[in-house]
């Protein structure tokens, strides 16, 4: 079934698509946001955001993604709760963008905003206490860390660099990595190998993460993959830094993307297809934060929004 054009669709719906349709339908271009299978994304799993700009109390994933909504609906922004099956951005105007659940929307512009996953370890335990004790992003919830004990699992650059971030609050970090050597750079190796916070356990992995009565993580249950030895270990937080998975493959043979599948674009959000623009972390593999996806959003939606207004845009004049 064809829902009509829109002058814009938003896919994706964290702080990088909301905040790119609240400018787009600011602009009063008619704007659809296809949410995919939860709206607001990654930070809508998140139970306290302290660092984002706004809240001196802070608030919580949850409520930051309903109020980016309603504003973006304040300004008549029309949200689809389905995920995207099948997209055609390279037959000409208008592109068409078809829903696992049947629907065709066409528009002018397209903003993608879809985002990356964090690989999962695939654990008993893990997906459970996501927000209480497990975590997926050291700068987001280390704070909450303070004087505890924690684990990072991994080890690559990313294992490496979030566990010197965690030294800032807890008292102790055990990087856990299944192989005898690690695969980050050399000068990350020699600041964690020197700081007296972090510690190494090899050709290890995680079994079970495991909370107590409050439903607190407080134990995870590991294997030395060489003895098979399992062991209970006390912990108070399990970081998981394994690598991430854009979501780009829909847009396979189409959008231009890196080796690792992360959307190419130039310095102002514009995709290898005129028309189309793309925010958050479907192209950032640096930052990964909502206050970025949201500026990336701003400038995405600017930059469409002039493109739209322009002679360069094929249904000008």
């Amino acid at each position: 079934m064809s829902e009509g054009k829109k002058r814009v669709v938003v896919i994706g719906s964290g702080p990088a698509g909301l905040t790119a349709a609240l400018y787009t339908a600011r602009a009063q271009l008619p704007t659809t946001v296809i949410t995919g299978p939860l709206l607001g994304g990654q930070i809508a799993t998140t139970h306290e955001v302290e660092n984002y700009p706004g809240f001196p109390d802070g608030t919580t994933g949850p409520e930051l993604v309903e109020a980016m909504r309603a504003q973006a609906e304040r300004f008549g922004t029309e949200f689809v709760y389905d995920s995207v099956a099948r997209a055609q951005l390279t037959e000409g105007l208008p592109f068409r963008i078809e829903t696992q659940g049947g629907e065709t929307h066409e528009a002018d512009a397209v903003i993608v905003t879809i985002g990356a996953n964090p690989r999962a370890l695939g654990i008993p335990g893990e997906a459970e206490y996501v927000g209480h004790g497990v975590s997926y992003c050291a700068t987001c919830d280390g704070f909450f860390f303070r004087g505890k004990d924690v684990v990072v699992v991994g080890g690559g650059d990313s294992a490496l660099q979030e566990a010197l971030f965690l030294t800032r609050f807890a008292n102790r970090v055990d990087i856990i990595h299944r192989r005898d050597e690690l695969r980050a750079s050399v000068a990350l190796q020699t600041r964690a190998m020197a700081h007296e916070k972090i510690h190494f356990i090899w050709d290890t992995v995680v079994d079970e993460i495991r909370a107590n009565g409050s439903g607190a993580v407080h134990e995870i249950l590991t294997r030395n993959l060489k003895s098979g030895e399992q062991q209970e270990r006390p912990v108070d937080g399990v970081f998981i830094f394994i690598g991430y998975d854009p979501n780009s493959d829909v847009f396979e043979g189409q959008l231009a993307t890196d080796e690792a599948g992360y959307v190419l674009i130039d310095q102002r959000y514009r995709s290898n297809i005129e028309g189309v623009f793309a925010a958050g972390e479907i192209h950032d593999q640096i930052f990964r934060q909502a206050i970025t996806a949201a500026g990336d959003g701003c400038a995405a939606a600017l930059t469409a929004i002039d493109w739209l207004d322009s002679d360069d845009f094929p249904g000008a004049g």
